[in-house]
């Protein structure tokens, strides 16, 4: 592999390409640390202690703890995702879109469109809803004109990762959007390996076998196939004949996108939101 490595970097556009998706997320992780306009990020993480198993704990770890300092890419790529997922259902329901996903490449650039105007629409709803939220709970004590302000640069941030993850995929190594999400994660890998090294003998043995032994099922259950044997006919063509062919086919067993499983994901931990709720309202 470190082979293969050293080959690649020796070329110029591999080169280029790997650099500049590496000056990107330097960029992105940069700004993951910058706070909006007058907040107070020591605020706002007091009230994320403990919201490690809600939805809130897993934006933040899409977001690679930018939520929780309330940064300029607070949001992250989310909103991108699912006005994706959105757009997606839609192309079932309506005929307009199903005929634009029809039309090969003018169509899709056509929805891709649809899909940035949805994202700043989302960003500025979700941004909206954090503003009053922690407005709500005490951390941020701005008046109206201020969260205006906050709503604004949350959205500005969420359309320049859009903007970012497009420019990787285009003149860096590809699939920008899948990278800003890797990189956000990542982010918060240091603190998963410290809480694990300070763990318990427990923690420290079963820990590994449960992480390993979810790695072999994602992978078993994506990378596995389906054997369909598929027999050709014998055919005639003139006096030479050709024999019966025997061959298979190979289809996939799941087919699920990683824009699904994030969804899914994000359900799962409905019900612990759910639970902080109902205890905060007793």
């Amino acid at each position: 592999m470190f082979s293969w490595l050293s080959n690649a970097w020796r070329v110029p556009e591999l080169r280029r390409r790997v650099l500049f998706t590496a000056l990107i997320l330097a960029i992105y992780r940069l700004g993951s640390w910058l706070p909006a306009p007058g907040v107070n990020s020591s605020q706002i993480q007091q009230y994320f202690n403990g919201k490690g198993g809600t939805v809130l704990g897993l934006l933040n770890l899409f977001s690679g703890s930018a939520l929780s300092r309330f940064s300029i890419f607070a949001l992250g790529i989310m909103p991108y995702v699912t006005a994706s997922i959105i757009l997606q259902l839609l192309t079932v329901v309506i005929p307009t879109l199903e005929q634009l996903q029809k039309e090969g490449e003018a169509g899709m650039a056509k929805i891709n469109q649809y899909t940035r105007y949805l994202t700043v629409g989302l960003a500025a709803a979700q941004s909206t809803g954090y503003a009053f939220l922690f407005r709500r709970s005490g951390a941020l004590t701005h008046n109206n004109g201020r969260l205006v302000l906050i709503i604004l640069t949350l959205t500005a941030g969420t359309t320049v990762l859009m903007w970012m993850g497009e420019l990787i995929t285009k003149r860096g190594v590809g699939n920008g959007i899948s990278l800003l999400i890797f990189a956000s994660i990542l982010a918060t890998a240091p603190a998963g390996i410290s809480a694990w090294v300070n763990g318990g003998p427990m923690e420290k043995l079963f820990f590994p076998l449960i992480a390993l032994g979810i790695i072999v099922a994602v992978v078993f259950i994506q990378e596995g196939q389906r054997r369909i044997p598929l027999q050709y006919a014998k055919r005639m063509v003139g006096r030479p004949s050709s024999s019966p062919r025997r061959s298979w086919r190979s289809p996939r067993r799941s087919r699920s996108s990683s824009r699904r499983r994030r969804a899914s994901s994000t359900r799962t931990s409905c019900p612990g939101t759910r639970a902080t709720c109902c205890s905060r309202a007793r």
